[in-house]
């Protein structure tokens, strides 16, 4: 079995360590001193490894994004994991107005898609930034830039460049579920890998770390969706 891989090396890794993105893609997060032959090597010793996890048929699933729903009157939308039901009005607005329910303006009709991610991108800036200041201070660590973010393949992610980046889908989720995808990403400010010590301090600063793992497993298909 052939491996095509992507190698992404730092001054701040001290292990090597691979990751099968939700595409499938391999990627080898290396030191900047691990030269090509010892990563290969490192890359063949794991081919059992990499061939299970990347044919999981949970967290691979043909569909990353599959169409959604209708945005028609009667029909529901998730925000902070709730469905809210969708009315089409007619008035002279064109924003989407939410108040215990989404009101779309049917001047809409041909980008009610395009609206609503638009709406949830704005709500996303609104209540996951902030939520990033905060998880930042509780950690005691700085980061230098946190951005909303359209990510196909992940919900949130942490840069060489201390930036964080998280995917505006996750609006669709309860809080405690984005309060973790949160601390997540700001521990690896800590620590790069997933070693004990890194789920130790997720853990401490989100105990509810293990339902927001499950939330995600069991739901994360229907953040997927377009909308």
């Amino acid at each position: 079995m052939d491996l095509s891989y992507t190698v992404r090396r730092s001054e701040k890794r001290k292990k090597l360590t691979i990751t099968v993105e939700r595409d499938r893609t391999i990627v080898v997060h290396a030191p900047s001193h691990a030269s090509d032959e010892a990563i290969e090597r490192i890359v063949e010793s794991k081919k059992l490894w990499i061939f299970e996890k990347s044919n999981h048929k949970q967290k691979y699933r043909e569909l990353p994004h599959p169409p959604g729903k209708e945005l028609v009157s009667g029909e529901s939308a998730l925000y902070l994991g709730r469905q809210y039901r969708i009315e089409i009005v007619r008035d002279d607005s064109k924003e989407i107005k939410f108040a215990h329910g989404f009101m779309i303006p049917a001047s809409h009709v041909n980008q009610r898609k395009d609206a609503m991610r638009d709406w949830y991108i704005a709500r996303a800036r609104e209540k996951i930034l902030p939520r990033v200041e905060h998880h930042a201070r509780n950690l005691g660590v700085e980061f230098k830039q946190a951005k909303i973010v359209d990510s196909r393949y992940r919900w949130g992610s942490c840069t060489l460049k201390d930036n964080v980046n998280f995917n505006w889908r996750l609006i669709k989720a309860p809080m405690f579920v984005i309060d973790y995808v949160i601390v997540h990403e700001l521990a690896h400010l800590i620590e790069a890998n997933h070693t004990a010590d890194f789920w130790n301090i997720v853990k401490t600063q989100t105990p509810t770390m293990d339902n927001a793992r499950l939330w995600l497993k069991e739901n994360g298909q229907i953040l997927e969706e377009d909308i």
